[in-house]
């Protein structure tokens, strides 16, 4: 019996491999993006010595990590990519406001269960949210997958997690997800792939904060089961046609008897809030544990918690209220689908009406860069994945990791707040 990491990768290997092995696998697809695609560039031509890239249907460039550009320097290397990935015949460019490139992909339909994705952001576990092995790679790695569709591993161990019941009001995908950094520690899944069972009930949206947040307890990759009720369930976009075959392929599936090295069960009836403190990820306490922290910005976005569900329910805790005096709101959709969908609902006026400001579509101020960056002595909470000293900006400020909905409620009182605290208590403000 198998575990998914491992039934993916023997179909990549084409024999059947187990964990600890060494094992060289077909790539199913690359990724590229805008900060390393430069780089990668170089390696795949001046130090590999290869002219092009060994399939370019299977290639995809996304201008998403300073996007637009925030420095002359920063768009000459942008359109250095741009025309690279012309000369090349890739089709597969998803420019600046497109999004970020874990969600945009599988929107796309270019991401599928099965698959094995590798990205030059850590991140890329992020696939996993569509039941696909997906991990991130060096500069190195990448530029010779891209040229000879090929790498190698070795197959990890699988780290279980099982959620047992249903969240509680106010309790969301981001909980479990900091939950399980806070039992395992960020060194407790370190080269395996953890597997999120129990989670059918989720968005594919919802699922990738799961994935993507795997690579925080040290993951090669992040899996959710393949479990679609609908032949196009998996995929929001209308654009994306592919046949049911494709969504859940015969052999991808969960086996009695599967040999996980750990299994972590979580009873999401008693799940509380989650709040990760500075200056690392797996620092995690339950919100009622850590007083009245006052907080200076809210930011919500980022491939874990930018998506429309995570912009709706903080549009239902907004809704009719405004803003804390002093506090800052920015909301960064993860991608151009998800600012439509927002859109076409009211969610974004509602965000727009609280207080909140837009951004464009991508990566926003994750890695301190742009559109949002923290001065000293600053307290942010930040739906995203890290708190890194200087993660968004000054080493000075304090980043604080949280759900969606805890952000909402914490943007109305200016100090970390319990969602249902805000619900029960707060006089609606016109």
């Amino acid at each position: 019996m198998q575990t998914l990491s491992e039934q993916i990768l023997s179909r990549a290997a084409g024999r059947t491999v187990m964990a600890g092995e060494v094992v060289t696998v077909d790539v199913d697809l690359v990724m590229m993006h805008d900060s390393l695609s430069p780089s990668i560039i170089r390696v795949l031509h001046e130090e590999l010595g290869a002219e092009r890239v060994w399939d370019p249907e299977r290639v995809a460039v996304v201008i998403d990590h300073v996007a637009p550009a925030a420095s002359v320097q920063t768009a000459e290397k942008q359109a250095d990519v741009r025309r690279w990935v012309k000369s090349q015949g890739i089709r597969h460019l998803f420019d600046v406001g497109r999004g970020i490139s874990h969600p945009v992909l599988v929107e796309e339909g270019l991401a599928r269960p099965g698959m094995v994705i590798v990205g030059s952001d850590s991140h890329s576990t992020a696939y996993g949210c569509v039941a696909a092995f997906g991990t991130g790679m060096g500069t190195t790695d990448i530029a010779l997958a891209a040229a000879t569709g090929r790498t190698w591993f070795r197959v990890p161990e699988t780290v279980l997690v099982r959620a047992e019941g249903r969240f509680r009001p106010g309790v969301s995908a981001k909980d479990l997800a900091l939950y399980a950094a806070r039992r395992l520690r960020a060194d407790g899944a370190t080269y395996a792939a953890v597997e999120w069972h129990g989670v059918e009930f989720l968005s594919i949206m919802e699922r990738m904060t799961l994935a993507t947040l795997s690579i925080e307890v040290g993951a090669k990759a992040g899996l959710v089961p393949p479990v679609f009720a609908e032949p196009g369930a998996i995929l929001p976009s209308a654009r994306a046609e592919v046949r049911r075959s494709a969504l859940q392929p015969d052999f991808l599936q969960v086996q009695a008897g599967a040999r996980y090295s750990q299994v972590l069960t979580v009873d999401l009836d008693r799940l509380e809030p989650q709040i990760s403190a500075p200056h690392t990820v797996d620092n995690v306490a339950d919100l009622s544990e850590l007083g009245r922290v006052a907080i200076d910005v809210v930011y919500l976005g980022t491939c874990t918690n930018g998506h429309y569900e995570d912009m709706a329910a903080a549009a239902r805790i907004l809704r009719g209220r405004r803003l804390a005096p002093g506090m800052r709101m920015l909301v960064v959709p993860a991608s151009a689908q998800a600012l439509q969908r927002a859109t076409a609902d009211g969610t974004l006026m509602t965000l727009l009406e609280a207080g909140a400001t837009i951004g464009t579509p991508g990566c926003g101020a994750c890695i301190g860069r742009h559109m949002g960056v923290l001065a000293p002595d600053e307290v942010c909470l930040f739906t995203g994945n890290r708190n890194f000293r200087g993660r968004m900006g000054s080493p000075q400020a304090n980043i604080y990791l949280a759900s969606p909905e805890v952000a909402a409620a914490t943007a109305l009182t200016g100090y970390l707040t319990h969602p249902q605290e805000v619900e029960a208590s707060l006089p609606s403000q016109v």
